[in-house]
């Protein structure tokens, strides 16, 4: 047992912890005297503190793997944070069924898997398991966001499946809905928007235009050290929340409480315009780049 264990320090595994907000997490805990296993499928890097390893949430042996490690070498865990999760951006008639069952392969079974992995280890510490959830989670999906909300719906119901089953063992599960957040995966939300659509797609504009909007909220999004110190209060605090919900955006928020048709109506209005202005711009560029190849190839 490490002298970290025999100090009674309390030990937390965070996975996704290579970058944005799970990296930001694991620099808060280790900077507060916790002792951070930070995974991620490439080994994140260490420092004072934290024990960079190399996991990946979609293999149960890489995840028995380091629930040995933190056995061997802490003999304790007192925390679960689950970062560990992909984007699911395109629409959703046109991706591949196999893009759509890696993200909730992922983001949902890696969840589980993660959990499953470190029960005995939680159990034995009386430990806490702190899901990611999204303020996708609890919200009706969005154009072009269909997977990822997927992903965290499944999320949702988990974490209460999982709260109201640990709670008679003593254990707390907690679930933490971030907003928009400055991350390593929203920063590239503009090409992955264009990139998600089929050659010749009829979503291409939609796309174009959703991407524009993400790329809009990216601008204003909030420091992940935030988002920290919310999971900070989640893991650590003596009676948690069931849910903290973490600096959502207003205008989704005020959306999600109207009436369902009332939605649908007012993001027809919204954005049907932009759209069909922006279809009408992709196809002067495809015209403008045929008559441009046309003229190369004159004698």
């Amino acid at each position: 047992m490490t002298s970290a264990s025999a100090s009674g320090t309390p030990v937390v595994v965070i996975t996704g912890a290579g970058g944005g907000l799970g990296a930001a997490t694991a620099a808060l805990y280790s900077g507060r005297g916790w002792h951070v296993v930070a995974a991620d499928l490439d080994a994140p890097p260490g420092g004072a503190g934290i024990t960079p390893v190399a996991v990946d949430v979609t293999d149960p042996l890489s995840l028995e793997a380091l629930a040995g490690r933190v056995r061997a070498d802490h003999g304790r865990l007192d925390a679960v944070i689950t970062f560990a999760g992909v984007l699911g951006i395109g629409p959703l008639a046109e991706t591949d069924p196999e893009r759509v069952q890696q993200v909730l392969d992922v983001n949902v079974m890696g969840t589980v898997r993660t959990v499953h992995a470190m029960f005995d280890l939680l159990r034995a510490s009386g430990g806490r398991v702190v899901l990611i959830s999204s303020e996708t989670g609890p919200q009706h999906g969005m154009p072009m966001n269909g997977a990822y909300a997927m992903s965290k719906h499944a999320i949702e119901a988990y974490g209460d499946s999982l709260r109201r089953e640990l709670m008679f063992l003593g254990l707390d599960v907690v679930l933490i809905q971030p907003g928009p957040f400055r991350t390593g995966m929203t920063a590239s939300i503009r090409r992955r928007f264009q990139e998600s659509t089929l050659p010749g797609s009829p979503f291409a504009a939609m796309a174009a235009v959703m991407g524009e909007m993400a790329a809009g909220e990216d601008d204003k999004a909030t420091d992940p050290r935030v988002l920290a110190e919310a999971v900070w209060t989640a893991g650590t605090t003596a009676r948690p929340r069931h849910r903290y919900a973490v600096k959502w955006d207003l205008g989704r928020r005020l959306l999600d409480h109207l009436p369902v048709p009332v939605v649908d109506r007012a993001l027809t209005l919204a954005l049907g315009g932009r759209i069909n202005a922006k279809r009408l711009e992709l196809r002067r560029e495809a015209d403008d780049t045929l008559s441009a190849a046309d003229a190369e190839v004159r004698p």
